[in-house]
Formats: structure tokens, C-alpha cells, sequence
């Protein structure tokens, strides 16, 4: 059984070695090894809503369109997560993806948008989704419904480039 945050109604996140050991991807791409991701991953800088402060946080691309200049990620955590809380506040941010860095914009995605993106998703990447799925709390039985049902339910941001001219 997955711990829910009664607040949003996903899984808190990660404290401890679990925090430890998600945090180290921002130690690789800070070391100049992002192309290691091979293009899965992104690291986010976000400013903090309250402090001010630079944040990081490492997360998955869902989905890449290098044509578009745009990347779209999903908040796992839900909306609540500080990251996602911190781009509705300040959207205009950076991201490194690979060794190259992009000033980009964040947009927020409706949730009809989200479904089929995770039904794209897991048909390219099927245990992934199972797995994922599972650590965020959502049973999931494999077929397209169910991942639309959870795409329905999970915040998603497309990250579009700068130099997109938007």
C-alpha cells in the first residue's frame, strides 16, 4: 500500500536515503555526465516561491519534439510538488538537457492533453509506465484506458524553448 499526501493525493515525496538517492542525478548533470541520461532526463532550475532561491530538480521527459524546442515532463508528486508550485509561480526558467542549457517557458497542460500523453508514453516505454504508475500510487492494468485514466490525473508541463519565439 503507497502512502497518499491527504492533501493532493499522491505519494509524498522521498525523505531520507530515498531523497538521497533521487537527488543524485543533480550531482551528475552539475558534473558535466547529463548526456548520460541519454535524453530521459532534464535537470529544472526553479526559483523558490517563498525564498527566492535557485532549486533544482531532476525529472523525466516525457516527451521531446527537438523540431518544436520543447520538452514536456510530468509532476509525479502531483501539483503540490515544490517544482511545479514554483513554474505556476515564475514560468520563465532554465533546464539543462544533456551538457546544453535552454532558457525555456513553461505551460501547463489540460488534463485531456495529459492522458493521451501518458498512453504515448507507455506504449514507448511500458514498464517504465507500470513501474512509475505503481511508485505514485495509481494501479494501473496495462491497457491505454488505464494510462489515460492516470494521465488524466497527473499535472503536465511542456517546457517550450526560447528561441521558439512563443
Amino acid at each position: 500500500m503507497t502512502q497518499r499526501d491527504t492533501t493532493h493525493g499522491y505519494r509524498r515525496t522521498p525523505t531520507g536515503r530515498r531523497r538521497l538517492a533521487a537527488r543524485l542525478p543533480i550531482v551528475l548533470f552539475r558534473a558535466g555526465l547529463g548526456p548520460l541520461f541519454a535524453g530521459r532526463l532534464l535537470l529544472l532550475h526553479h526559483t523558490g516561491r517563498v525564498t527566492g532561491l535557485d532549486r533544482q530538480v531532476v525529472l523525466e521527459v516525457v516527451a521531446y519534439e527537438p523540431a518544436d524546442g520543447s520538452w514536456t515532463v510530468a509532476s509525479g508528486f502531483g501539483s503540490g510538488a515544490d517544482w511545479y508550485r514554483n513554474l505556476r509561480h515564475q514560468p520563465k526558467t532554465v533546464i539543462q538537457f544533456g551538457n546544453r542549457h535552454h532558457a525555456v517557458t513553461a505551460h501547463f497542460l489540460p488534463p485531456d492533453e495529459g492522458a493521451e500523453l501518458m498512453a504515448r508514453y507507455a506504449l514507448r516505454h511500458p514498464r517504465t509506465a507500470r513501474r512509475l504508475c505503481a511508485f505514485m500510487g495509481f494501479p494501473v492494468d496495462g491497457s491505454t484506458a488505464s494510462f489515460r485514466e492516470v494521465g488524466q490525473a497527473i499535472p503536465f508541463v511542456r517546457l517550450d524553448s526560447a528561441e521558439r519565439g512563443d
